[in-house]
């Protein structure tokens, strides 16, 4: 090997160009994980650099990562924190935010430290109110439509507790919830 040829598994100044661009231009789109970037880079770079060795392709993913973390593009804990917030105004439970966030690959402390602050009765009422359910049904349930809507409480992660809660509520206690807790 010559003293101009890079070793074979150190990625090239044109791989790590690249990966810099790359990454501004995913972060530039939407907010992502430390692990989607460094996968989303891994598959771009497959398909970029034909002759691209799995350590260099490792090590292009990884100073990505780094380049984003260090210009403050990339935060997990951000990301959590958002995500829940969200997840909590969309009417999603804390099991099935949590089961989001980590399937984009953020640590379970992390992730436990969110939802801390999620507040589950608020999503439950909001989850309600989208499916026109408990105090924001029309008309009245029969027994079979009160199991169903408990029943789909249950699959979205809520525990039993809180939908009989949402259940039982007014129309009026319920949208004092929304309004009181979604300041």
């Amino acid at each position: 090997m010559s003293d101009d040829q890079t070793p074979p598994d150190t990625p090239t100044a044109r791989m790590l160009s690249w990966a810099r661009n790359s990454t501004i231009y995913r972060l530039e789109r939407g907010m992502m994980t430390e692990r989607q970037l460094f996968d989303a880079i891994v598959r771009k770079a497959k398909q970029k650099f034909e002759d691209i060795t799995e350590t260099q392709l490792k090590a292009v993913a990884e100073s990505a990562v780094t380049f984003a973390c260090e210009h403050g593009g990339l935060n997990d804990t951000t990301y959590a924190e958002v995500s829940t917030r969200s997840g909590v105004r969309r009417g999603r439970s804390k099991r099935r935010i949590a089961q989001s966030l980590s399937q984009k690959g953020v640590d379970r402390e992390v992730i436990t430290a969110a939802l801390d602050e999620a507040d589950e009765l608020l999503a439950a009422v909001v989850f309600a109110r989208k499916r026109a359910f408990g105090p924001f049904r029309r008309g009245d349930v029969d027994r079979v439509g009160g199991t169903k809507e408990m029943a789909a409480f249950a699959r979205n992660g809520f525990s039993f507790d809180t939908g009989r809660t949402v259940l039982g509520m007014s129309r009026e206690e319920a949208e004092d919830v929304v309004s009181a807790r979604s300041r």
